[in-house]
């Protein structure tokens, strides 16, 4: 990959927000919705235009930070 930051088009962001959102209302219907804090940072994500390895990439960095502490 070059220097530029690669990024999802708006096409596949809304693709992927539409998913997000029927994943959210099965996580509330099985007693485990997402918190302000999870809903933020995917709606960061989307925003950003970034692609699921940088996502992951970001996931992975908080967990690490977490399993630190």
């Amino acid at each position: 990959m070059s220097g530029v930051a690669e990024k999802l088009s708006k096409a596949e962001v809304a693709e992927l927000r539409k998913l997000r959102l029927e994943a959210m209302n099965l996580q509330a219907i099985e007693g485990n919705p997402l918190d302000a804090e999870d809903i933020a940072m995917f709606e960061m994500f989307e925003r950003e235009g970034w692609t699921a390895e940088q996502r992951r990439a970001h996931i992975n960095a908080l967990a690490r930070a977490l399993a630190d502490k």
